[in-house]
């Protein structure tokens, strides 16, 4: 396959791209094609695909059910879903999270990372997804966190419970150390993974401070062992939303210990601007972490979508695009070139969250996997949402789109 014409990621000047093999196997200028699957993209957008890097596929597809969380807190969202998983099947679950991927493909979305709760000890939707990580591998690589909803140590047999879920095959070990029955326990569940993540060989991701409140503080205490168990970038916080009801002086010095601890971070912007603040009149904080500052601080930043039509968000599409619009305008992201760039929020950034750059990224040897866009730069891309033209994963076209004709009678 010859790629033709394509800006990649932005590069004013257009290249040609040659895949063999499931490779990238040239960029260049006037390349020769080495058969006869050409694309001429005519200038179009190239980027690598969109990741996301925090959802809950278990919970898919189930917003109303058994009831619509109408007050809108996370913790509404905790105890409707702590009823609805007593009635999960496999079936269910594994159709719910196959008919979501598959929407999230048709997006440009190739790499997801997904939380299952361990809190069932029937393992129902992990036993699920286990197997549909394996039915997807075609059009998406699926990484599992086995995420304790309910708490490590404030749940009965909530250690053993995540210890056998990463003996069962999940690639992450996760936490909530927030919701933990006390401090205590927030910071001997983290130090529990941290003994597992050592063991297992396994990477971290802890839904971190998802609070507003400011004297939530449990992502000091997991970059401080992510520093000094060595595990450095393979240790992710999501949410961290009372960083932002943190006071300056304090994040001053908790930044120096995030760049240190080369840290993941992950924001997920629809579903914390959902949440957040729910408990304020106003002033009415906007319960997202400090994403520019972070980023200015050489912290690595990635967003995710978290939750598409469940207790905890009734809406979503899949679309990674929706994360980034809202994301941008919530943090102030909104210069023109931080515009231009945010696509690195869900992709480059993102591949970094989850550890894969080893076969990620639009480079000569890596696994050719790419989105082609219906327009020249993401500026424009964000601004008018122009067709996923093609969908590229190990030089296989698995999205291939038609622009959109529109005829107007003014």
């Amino acid at each position: 396959m010859l790629i033709k014409n394509v800006h990649i990621e932005n590069d004013p000047e257009v290249k040609d791209v040659r895949i063999e093999n499931g490779i990238f196997k040239a960029i260049g200028k006037n390349l020769e094609a080495s058969d006869d699957e050409v694309i001429d993209a005519n200038g179009k957008l190239l980027l690598p695909p969109f990741i996301d890097s925090h959802v809950h596929l278990d919970a898919t597809l189930t917003a109303g059910d058994p009831e619509w969380n109408e007050t809108g807190t996370l913790f509404d969202g905790i105890r409707i879903w702590s009823e609805r998983k007593q009635t999960l099947t496999k079936k269910e679950t594994k159709e719910r999270a196959i008919q979501t991927l598959k929407n999230q493909a048709s997006h440009g979305i190739q790499f997801v990372r997904s939380h299952v709760d361990t809190t069932d000890p029937s393992f129902t939707a992990l036993e699920a997804l286990l197997e549909v990580k394996d039915e997807v591998k075609d059009f998406m690589e699926l990484q599992l966190v086995a995420f304790p909803q309910e708490g490590i140590l404030s749940f009965k047999n909530g250690k053993n419970l995540i210890k056998q879920a990463v003996e069962m095959g999940v690639d992450v070990i996760g936490a909530i150390p927030h919701f933990e029955f006390n401090r205590d326990y927030g910071v001997d569940s983290l130090k529990y993974i941290v003994e597992l993540a050592e063991k297992y060989d396994k990477l971290i991701d802890v839904h971190c401070d998802e609070i507003d409140d400011p004297n939530s503080r449990h992502l000091e205490v997991l970059a401080t062992l992510a520093y000094e168990s060595g595990l450095k970038n393979k240790v992710t916080a999501s949410h961290t939303t009372a960083m932002g009801s943190y006071n300056d002086a304090y994040v001053y010095k908790l930044m120096r210990l995030l760049e240190m601890s080369n840290i993941n971070m992950v924001c997920n912007p629809l579903i914390n601007m959902h949440l957040g603040g729910r408990f304020d009149t106003y002033p009415k904080r906007r319960g997202l972490t400090r994403v520019k500052e972070l980023l200015e601080n050489n912290v690595n930043v990635s967003f995710g979508e978290d939750d598409i039509k469940d207790p905890w968000y009734p809406m979503g599409d899949g679309n990674m695009l929706d994360s980034i619009h809202m994301g941008i305008h919530a943090t102030q992201l909104m210069g023109y070139s931080q515009i231009m760039n945010s696509y690195n929020l869900t992709t480059n950034n993102g591949a970094k969250t989850l550890n894969v750059t080893d076969h990620y990224g639009i480079e000569v040897g890596k696994p050719a996997n790419c989105l082609i866009f219906n327009t020249d730069n993401f500026y424009n891309e964000l601004n008018e949402r122009k067709e996923l033209l093609y969908s590229i994963h190990n030089g296989k076209i698995i999205v291939k789109t038609e622009p959109a004709e529109i005829k107007t009678n003014f």
